[in-house]
C-alpha cells in the first residue's frame, strides 16, 4: 500500500510540473544597431505588469538573447547599451506556451531625431498617432510582420555631427523684429557624453531699411535611461530700430531656459520647465515664463492632455524650423511701444483636450483660457508720424502696436485624416473670443479705446503632403473668419490644425546632388496671406491710412544646405 501511494504521489508531481512547464513562454531575439551589427553585452529586461518581478539577460557575441520559463501575460520590455539610446515596448502579450522572436535596433540619438526625416512610406503607419500622443522621441514600435513580432526603430544616419545653413530672401513682414530682406539660418549639432546632444544655433538678417540683427541659441540636451530627457539652453537676440529720440534703439535680450521630459507610471507624461528673460529696450524688463503639460495615455487611443504656455507659438516646427531660430519675431520677447516706453507682452493659456484615434482618423476636442497684456498687435503702413506709439519693420513695412490686455476663452474640434499617396487632410473648426475695432476708419488717437473683444468662429481646411518621386514636401492651407478681427481665433493653437490666417502656402523641394557641394541642397518657398484678406483701415496722424491685420502677405525663399 505504501509503495502504491509513493508511485501515485510521483506520477501527481510529474504531472504538475509537466503542466507548469508547458504553460511558460519565453522570448528570445537579436540585438543589432542600425548597421546591422550586433551588439554585445546589451542589458535585456522584462518586468511583467502588476509584478515586481525582472528578468534580465545580456547579449551574446551574436547578440542574442533568451528569456526562458515566462509565465504568461502583459510585458514591458526594456534594452540598453552604452552610447545608445534605450528602447522600450510596453504591453507585449505573451501568451501560454509561446516563443516570441525579436529583432531589436538600437539608435544613438541623431538616428532617432532628425531635422529633415526622409517621407515615411504609405505602408508605415506608425507615426500616425504622433499628434495627440506627443511621446518621447525613441519609443518604439512593435510590429508583427509573418506572425512575428520585431521591435524596430529606424535609423537615418550614423554622424555624431550634422548642420544646417539656409540663405533666405524676402521680408517677414511680421512686425518689430522680423527678418530682414535677407538672412542666414544655421544649426550645427553634436552628439556627447553617451547620450546627450549639444546644439549651436542662430540667424542673421539684414537689408536695405536697417542694420542688421541676430539670434544665436546654445543649448544641450540628455537622454536618461529611464526615458527623462533635461534641457538646458541659452539664447541671446539683438535687432536694432530706426532712431525714435529714445535712449536705445537696440532691443537686447538674453534668456536661460530649463526644461525636462518625464514619464511618471506607464501612461502619464509630463513635460515641464522656465524661460528666465532680461530684456533691454527703452527701458529695462524681467520675464519669468513657466510651462508644462501632462499627458495620460488613458487607453492606446485616447489620450487626455493639460497644457499650459505663457508664449505664443509658432510655426516653425510644422515647416521644418526645429531647432533653428529661423525668424525674429518668432522669437521671444514680443515688444511694443507705449507713450514711448517699452512694454513685454505676458501671457498665460490654459488647456484641456481630448485626442481619440479611429483607424486612419484622429479626432481632438478641446477647451481653452488665455488672458494677455501688452498684447501686440500687428499693423501695415507708415508709422513715421506715430513716434512713441509704433515699433516698425523697417524692412516688410509692418509694425507693432500694443493693444492693451485681452481675455478670451473657447474651444476647438479637429479632424484628421490620412489619405493615400501620404497625404494628410486636416479641418479645423473653432469659437472663441477676438480683439476688433469697434467702427470703421478710426482716427490713429482712438485706436488704443475702439479696441473691442467679441467671439467668432473660424474654420481652417489644411492638406499636406508629400509628392513621391520629386520628395516635394508641401502645406496648403486656408483660415477663414465669420467677420473681422485684429487677432487670430485660438491664438496658442499647437493642435495639426494649426495654421496662419487666410491663404498661405509653404513647399520644401530637395535639388539635385552635386558633388561639388557636400551633404543635401533644398529650396524653400513661404508664402503667407497671399490674398492680402483681413485688411482693417485706420487713418494715421498725418491723414494716410494704415492697416491692422492679423497677417500681412509676404512672399520669401531660399536655399538650406544640410551636411
Amino acid at each position: 500500500m505504501t509503495r502504491k501511494l509513493g508511485w501515485l504521489l510521483l506520477v501527481i508531481a510529474w504531472s504538475a510540473m509537466a503542466s507548469a512547464s508547458g504553460h511558460s513562454g519565453q522570448v528570445s531575439g537579436f540585438v543589432r544597431n542600425a548597421q546591422g551589427v550586433a551588439q554585445m553585452g546589451a542589458a535585456v529586461e522584462m518586468s511583467k505588469l502588476g509584478s515586481e518581478d525582472i528578468f534580465r539577460a545580456f547579449t551574446d557575441t551574436k547578440g542574442y538573447f533568451a528569456l526562458p520559463a515566462l509565465a504568461p501575460g502583459k510585458y514591458t520590455v526594456k534594452v540598453t547599451a552604452p552610447s545608445f539610446l534605450p528602447s522600450v515596448t510596453q504591453n507585449l502579450a505573451l501568451q501560454s506556451g509561446a516563443r516570441l522572436v525579436m529583432n531589436i535596433t538600437l539608435n544613438t540619438l541623431f538616428e532617432a531625431v532628425t531635422l529633415l526625416p526622409e517621407r515615411k512610406k504609405p505602408s508605415d503607419d506608425q507615426d500616425d498617432w504622433k499628434w495627440t500622443l506627443r511621446s518621447m522621441a525613441n519609443r518604439p514600435i512593435l510590429r508583427v510582420v509573418d506572425g512575428t513580432p520585431s521591435l524596430v526603430s529606424e535609423a537615418k544616419t550614423n554622424d555624431s555631427s550634422h548642420g544646417t545653413v539656409s540663405f533666405i530672401a524676402g521680408p517677414q513682414s511680421a512686425g518689430f523684429g522680423s527678418s530682414g530682406d535677407y538672412g542666414t539660418s544655421f544649426n550645427w549639432e553634436e552628439s556627447m557624453f553617451s547620450g546627450g546632444t549639444f546644439s549651436f544655433a542662430g540667424n542673421v538678417a539684414g537689408g536695405e531699411g536697417g542694420d542688421p540683427g541676430g539670434v544665436v541659441r546654445a543649448a544641450y540636451r540628455h537622454e536618461m535611461a529611464d526615458g527623462t530627457s533635461p534641457e538646458v539652453s541659452l539664447v541671446a537676440r539683438r535687432v536694432t530700430s530706426p532712431n525714435f529720440g529714445f535712449h536705445s534703439q537696440t532691443l537686447q535680450s538674453i534668456e536661460a531656459t530649463a526644461a525636462n521630459t518625464t514619464r511618471l507610471m506607464q501612461s502619464l507624461e509630463v513635460n515641464y520647465g522656465a524661460a528666465l528673460q532680461e530684456i533691454q529696450f527703452a527701458g529695462k524688463e524681467t520675464a519669468f515664463r513657466p510651462f508644462a503639460s501632462v499627458a495620460w495615455h488613458f487607453t492606446p487611443n485616447t489620450v487626455i492632455e493639460y497644457r499650459y504656455a505663457t508664449t505664443v507659438p509658432n510655426m516653425r516646427d510644422l515647416k521644418g524650423y526645429d531647432t533653428a531660430p529661423a525668424d525674429f519675431s518668432e522669437s521671444d520677447p514680443r515688444v511694443t511701444l507705449l507713450n514711448g516706453h517699452g512694454e513685454v507682452e505676458s501671457a498665460s493659456h490654459h488647456e484641456l483636450a481630448v485626442s481619440q484615434r479611429y483607424g486612419k482618423n484622429s479626432i481632438q476636442v478641446a477647451i481653452y483660457a488665455d488672458h494677455i497684456t501688452n498684447t501686440e498687435l500687428l499693423g501695415l503702413g507708415n508709422v513715421s508720424a506715430m513716434e512713441g506709439n509704433a515699433l516698425p519693420d523697417v524692412f516688410g513695412g509692418t509694425f507693432s502696436y500694443n493693444g492693451g490686455t485681452f481675455s478670451a476663452n473657447g474651444m476647438r474640434i479637429v479632424f484628421e485624416r490620412k489619405l493615400p499617396h501620404d497625404v494628410t487632410a486636416t479641418l479645423d473648426y473653432a469659437f472663441g473670443g477676438v480683439l476688433d475695432l469697434d467702427g470703421e476708419n478710426i482716427a490713429w488717437s482712438e485706436v488704443r479705446n475702439m479696441l473691442e473683444e467679441h467671439r467668432t468662429h473660424a474654420i481652417t481646411a489644411k492638406v499636406t503632403g508629400t509628392v513621391p518621386g520629386s520628395r516635394t514636401r508641401w502645406i496648403a492651407s486656408y483660415r477663414w473668419m465669420n467677420g473681422t478681427a485684429i487677432t487670430p481665433v485660438d491664438l496658442f493653437n499647437t493642435s495639426p490644425g494649426q495654421s496662419d490666417p487666410f491663404l498661405n502656402v509653404f513647399v520644401r523641394q530637395p535639388l539635385p546632388h552635386s558633388h561639388l557641394i557636400p551633404g543635401k541642397m533644398e529650396a524653400v518657398v513661404d508664402m503667407r496671406n497671399l490674398l492680402a484678406q483681413g485688411y482693417i483701415p485706420v487713418i494715421s496722424p498725418d491723414g494716410g491710412t494704415v492697416y491692422l491685420v492679423q497677417s500681412a502677405r509676404s512672399v520669401r525663399g531660399g536655399v538650406s544646405f544640410t551636411f
